[in-house]
C-alpha cells in the first residue's frame, strides 16, 4: 500500500526534528555543558589569607598599572622593561630560577620570563599558566592585564617549592597587544612555537587575562546573548572545541571551591572574544588552552583606555579567584 503525502511528510518533518534537537543536545553537551552549581548564592566570607592576599595583589596592580603605567615596546620600551624586571625580581624573590626567553619585535629587545617547578612522576607532562604583562597604547592596563599577572605572581608564590607530579610553569608574556595580537613578534607566539619546536608536552595551558572587574553590567557578542547572566559578577572559562574537556575540568575544580560564580564554555573561535588572548597562541600550535577572565571589554568600559587604572578594580574578588585557581592548578598538576 502506497504511504499517504500527508503522512511522508509528517515522517519527514518528524526526521528534522529529531536530527536537529539532537545536533543541538550534542552542541549544547560539548560547547556548554559544565559540572556543578553555576551560582552561588552568597558569596562565603573571606578569610584571613584572602585578606592578605587581596592587598599584595592591590600593591602588584598598582606597581604595573601605577608606578609603571602604560608598558609596550612600541611608545614605552623602558616601562615595558621595568614591568619584567619587576615580574622577573618577584618570582626570583619566591625562590624560582628564572628564564629568559628574549627576542626583537620591531627591532627592540624584548622578553617572556617563564619560572618552573619540575614535575616528580610525571616532569614530561607540563602546565602552563600565564598572562601577558604588555598594555594597548594609551592604557596604563590595571585589568588588561595586571591583574592577570599580579594573580599569576600569587599562584607562582603559592607553589613555590611545591612537589607535583605534572611540571608547572609561570610565564609572564611580552607583546599580546596589537600590534603583535595574532602576529609572529606575539610573546606567547613565539614561547608557544619553541615548545612545539622541542617536542613538549603541554597538557593544559591556562591564560590569566583581565580578571579584576565585576559589574552589574554585562555583554555578548551576538551567536552568545541569552545563554548567560546579564550580571558581570562571575569568572569565564573559555576555550576552542577542542579544550572542551579541559574547559569542564578547570570549571569544575574551580566551582568546588565555592569562591565566585563561574561560567564556562568550549567555542569556535570565529565567535568574537574566544580567542582573543594568549591561550589563542597554544591552539596554533596544536596544545589544550582556555582562558581565564571577566570577559574584558564585554563588561569592562575602560577596556584600552586610559581609565583602566588600580582603582577600578575589585581586589576582595580578584583574591577570592586567585585562592580558587590554586585548587584548579593544583587538580591539573597533580
Amino acid at each position: 500500500m502506497r504511504e499517504p503525502l500527508w503522512a511522508r511528510f509528517a515522517r519527514q518533518a518528524l526526521s528534522r526534528v529529531l536530527f536537529y534537537g539532537a545536533l543541538l543536545f550534542g552542541v549544547w553537551w560539548w560547547m556548554l555543558r559544565m559540572p556543578g552549581a553555576v551560582s552561588l548564592p552568597v558569596l562565603r566570607p573571606m578569610t584571613g589569607a584572602e585578606v592578605e592576599l587581596a592587598q599584595r595583589l592591590r600593591g602588584d596592580v598598582g606597581i604595573l598599572a601605577g608606578t609603571i603605567g602604560e608598558r609596550n615596546v612600541l611608545y614605552k620600551p623602558k616601562q615595558l622593561d621595568q614591568a619584567a624586571a619587576f615580574i622577573e625580581a618577584s618570582l626570583s624573590g619566591a625562590g624560582y630560577a628564572v628564564r629568559e626567553q628574549s627576542y626583537r619585535a620591531t627591532g627592540t629587545p624584548c622578553r617572556n620570563l617563564e619560572a618552573a617547578i619540575r614535575g616528580t612522576s610525571r616532569p614530561e607532562e607540563i602546565v602552563v599558566v600565564g598572562a601577558h604583562y604588555d598594555t594597548a597604547t594609551g592604557s596604563p592596563g590595571a585589568d588588561d592585564n595586571a591583574s592577570g599577572v599580579a594573580a599569576t605572581l600569587a599562584l607562582a608564590r603559592h607553589f613555590a617549592g611545591s612537589h607535583l607530579a605534572r611540571t608547572l610553569r609561570f610565564v609572564a608574556f611580552v607583546n599580546e597587544e596589537p600590534p603583535y595580537f595574532w602576529k609572529a613578534e606575539m610573546g606567547s607566539l613565539v614561547y608557544a612555537k619553541e615548545c612545539r619546536r622541542r617536542g613538549e608536552r603541554i597538557v593544559a595551558m591556562l591564560s590569566m587575562e583581565s580578571v579584576g572587574y565585576y559589574t552589574a553590567s554585562q555583554h555578548y557578542p551576538l551567536p552568545l546573548r541569552g545563554l548567560f547572566p546579564s550580571t558581570g559578577d562571575f569568572v569565564a572559562f573559555v576555550g576552542n572545541l577542542g579544550s572542551g574537556a579541559l574547559v569542564r575540568q578547570t570549571v569544575g575544580a574551580f566551582r568546588r571551591t565555592k569562591a565566585l560564580p563561574s561560567e564556562g564554555a568550549a567555542l569556535p573561535n570565529a565567535i568574537p572574544g574566544v580567542g582573543w588572548s594568549d591561550h589563542w597562541s597554544f591552539w596554533q600550535q596544536g596544545y589544550t588552552a582556555l582562558e581565564v577572565t571577566d570577559t574584558a571589554p564585554f563588561r569592562n568600559p575602560f577596556y584600552h583606555t586610559p581609565g583602566d587604572t588600580p582603582d577600578k578594580l575589585d581586589y576582595d574578588r580578584l583574591a577570592r579567584l586567585t585562592t580558587a585557581m590554586d585548587a584548579v592548578v593544583a587538580d591539573l598538576a597533580q
